[in-house]
């Protein structure tokens, strides 16, 4: 664990979950989806279960209604196309930033800290969703699930990050919801931050042992301190 505040000069926010209230959408896509395919509809609570690793997986979870389930190939890849195209028509219909989420990019932006979005989402889907809630304008850097090889746990994407801002790992930190963020942030050698309202596959994310665990983004700022050594 580390001690608090953290001294940072980098904060990187995952996106569903810790910045954004996705899931509703995701929902729809996903029952629009089983619809087209003759399946039963799921609900929310329990696609909110199966969301987290990236899209091929939530579509994989759905269709076998196991967490780690491969189903036909052939079906997987028309029903993630299927996915694919009523998400992008309804990107941004139920989907709202988190409370404190604003307020909490606006202060740490004022206070000069780098910040970057960090996510497993497809870079498609990402941007335009940023744009739509206005929040693409806080981040120096998107890094979204197709723009370096491997997605979260891999702590890849938050290596590329610290690179782009020139820093190493431990002057930088991960805010997030789920065991894909801590496990990334451990990897990465940087500290981690987890919230407790977003999606996790219903595990308690103090369980993950973060560095520190906040029932609002609005509590983060005053955790951390620019790093000016």
């Amino acid at each position: 664990m580390s001690i608090l505040p953290l001294r940072v000069k980098a904060v990187l926010f995952d996106l569903d979950g810790t910045l954004v209230d996705s899931a509703p959408d995701l929902a729809r896509a996903v029952n629009n989806m089983l619809k087209e395919l003759g399946r039963a509809e799921q609900p929310l609570a329990q696609i909110i279960d199966w969301v987290g690793n990236g899209m091929p997986r939530l579509v994989k979870r759905v269709l076998t209604s196991e967490m780690g389930g491969e189903p036909e190939p052939s079906l997987f890849e028309q029903a993630l196309a299927l996915f694919k195209k009523h998400y992008a028509a309804n990107l941004v219909v139920h989907t709202r930033p988190f409370p404190g989420t604003i307020e909490t990019l606006e202060q740490l932006s004022a206070r000069g800290y780098a910040l970057a979005c960090v996510t497993n989402k497809a870079e498609r889907f990402t941007l335009p969703l940023l744009a739509q809630l206005d929040l693409a304008k806080y981040f120096g850097l998107v890094v979204a699930g197709d723009t370096v090889p491997a997605l979260k746990p891999d702590p890849a994407p938050l290596q590329y990050a610290c690179r782009h801002f020139d820093i190493p790992p431990a002057q930088a930190t991960l805010i997030g919801d789920s065991a894909n963020d801590v496990m990334a942030a451990r990897a990465a050698g940087m500290p981690a931050i987890a919230v407790t309202y977003g999606y996790n596959h219903g595990q308690d994310v103090r369980e993950l042992n973060p560095d520190l665990v906040v029932d609002s983004l609005a509590e983060v700022p005053q955790y951390l301190r620019l790093w000016t050594a």
